[in-house]
């Protein structure tokens, strides 16, 4: 029975994520549907309040938070789509490809950078920093423009494994259940996964699991992007160099490998000094400086990612059946 379970919550999913994968591309996220990591914030920060308040700010506190809702959003997700297909196998499939939809964010993604593009592209750089505000946790305020670009672009990067490569990958691998658990991994990263004195200890199991989480999702794109930039007309050779040199250099073990291979492929230097709430930050350079960074890097960016997300969806389903008939 409960191997009947996991199979129809996984069912028909190389039909379903190209499905979900356009609809993704034609629709993006709009503000007006309920999200589901909206209602997964929800059920983290309510939770949050009850272990603290049971358990105080503890490892062991913010190792069942993470568990139960990890879990539960995999075990929610999987009822959904076993008890759609049950009804239905067009039900069924109608289920697994909104909910596959939902977990996907390449089209947000572009939308949001575009934002901060247009606005520099009409020399607007005070909308343009409230418009990447919108999109990533360091300070905005007092940046320059080549600081805007390097900002956006770094964004697009790294947004571009945990906002579509990871997704794909756990939605090859387990269908619309298994992508979900990984968003819910994301979202509480976002949230209490911070090395502060508030989520040190209780945010540690879920930054950790994060990690893990992304390790064969940032490393299969390290071997995409050289593909995808050569599609684009970048140099691949480059785009490989710099990821496998710099990647590693990064304080995540994920973030810095997509940030250094567009980099490569842009022929920019990444990386430097951020400001969170006032308080400097160094990262590592990653890349070389061969030309300066401009707001036209933003688009080609967004032009990178699409195209690894294309490649990730052909090959992901290329291997996954290859593996259906070989099994």
């Amino acid at each position: 029975m409960w191997n009947s379970f996991i199979e129809l919550s996984g069912a028909n999913v190389e039909w379903c994520l190209p499905a979900a994968f356009a609809l993704d591309l034609a629709l993006g996220d709009p503000r007006w549907l309920p999200h589901p990591v909206w209602m997964i914030g929800i059920a983290a920060t309510t939770l949050e309040k009850l272990f603290v308040y049971c358990l105080g700010r503890t490892y062991f506190a913010g190792l069942l938070c993470t568990a139960v809702i990890v879990g539960g959003t995999w075990a929610i997700t999987a009822a959904l789509v076993t008890a759609a297909t049950v009804c239905d196998w067009r039900t069924g499939l109608v289920a697994q490809t909104l909910l596959l939809y939902t977990t996907l964010a390449a089209r947000d993604l572009a939308v949001e950078s575009g934002h901060v593009y247009r606005a520099l592209a009409s020399d607007d750089l005070p909308q343009a920093r409230r418009a990447l505000s919108m999109i990533v946790g360091r300070d905005t305020r007092s940046l320059d423009e080549s600081e805007v670009v390097r900002a956006a672009v770094e964004t697009v990067a790294e947004s571009s494994v945990d906002g579509v490569v990871a997704p794909l990958v756990f939605a090859l691998l387990g269908g619309a259940p298994a992508a979900m658990a990984y968003k819910a991994i994301n979202t509480l990263d976002s949230m209490v996964g911070h090395r502060d004195d508030r989520y040190r200890r209780f945010g540690w199991a879920s930054a950790r699991l994060d990690d893990v989480a992304n390790l064969v999702p940032a490393r299969l794109a390290r071997l995409i992007y050289p593909a995808a930039s050569l599609l684009c007309g970048y140099n691949a050779l480059r785009t490989w160099r710099t990821a496998w040199r710099d990647g590693r250099n990064s304080p995540s073990p994920n973030a810095g490998i997509a940030e250094a291979a567009v980099a490569g492929a842009l022929g920019v230097r990444l990386g430097g000094t951020n400001f969170y709430e006032g308080v400097a930050c160094a990262r590592p350079f990653l890349g070389e400086s061969l030309v300066p960074l401009a707001r036209d890097h933003i688009p080609a960016a967004v032009r990178l990612m699409y195209c690894v997300s294309v490649l990730t969806l052909f090959l992901g389903l290329g291997l996954r059946m290859l593996a259906w008939h070989a099994w």
